[in-house]
């Protein structure tokens, strides 16, 4: 079992930086390809970016390609996707889990805020 815990979202400008972090309980952490999924208001949950099992490669949206930057430490059973160049349109609910997601996995998630 794992229980992860995002963390570091907040408002910004557009053209702002954050980086949000996901801090997971458990042993397994470093067993599993991690994820960033975000949920936008009215909209569908979508995947966004991920990680393999030792942070070799990383696969993005078409959306935030170029953008933002998953890595991980696997020492500190941690997460993390570095955002620049935010838009308006990257407002949502940012969580983190395994990928593929497991529905019992889901945290609560951070808020992330770009104002226009």
């Amino acid at each position: 079992q794992v229980q992860l815990e995002e963390s570091g979202g907040g408002l910004v400008q557009a053209g702002g930086s954050l980086r949000l972090s996901c801090t997971a309980s458990g042993r397994t952490f470093s067993s599993y390809v991690m994820g960033w999924f975000r949920q936008a208001p009215g909209k569908e949950r979508e995947f966004v970016a991920t990680i393999t099992i030792l942070g070799s490669l990383s696969r993005y949206a078409d959306s935030v390609k170029g953008r933002f930057t998953i890595s991980r430490d696997n020492a500190k059973n941690t997460v993390y996707l570095q955002m620049n160049s935010l838009k308006p349109e990257d407002t949502a609910v940012y969580y983190c889990n395994t990928n593929p997601p497991r529905e019992d996995y889901w945290g609560k998630g951070t808020l992330v805020t770009v104002s226009s």
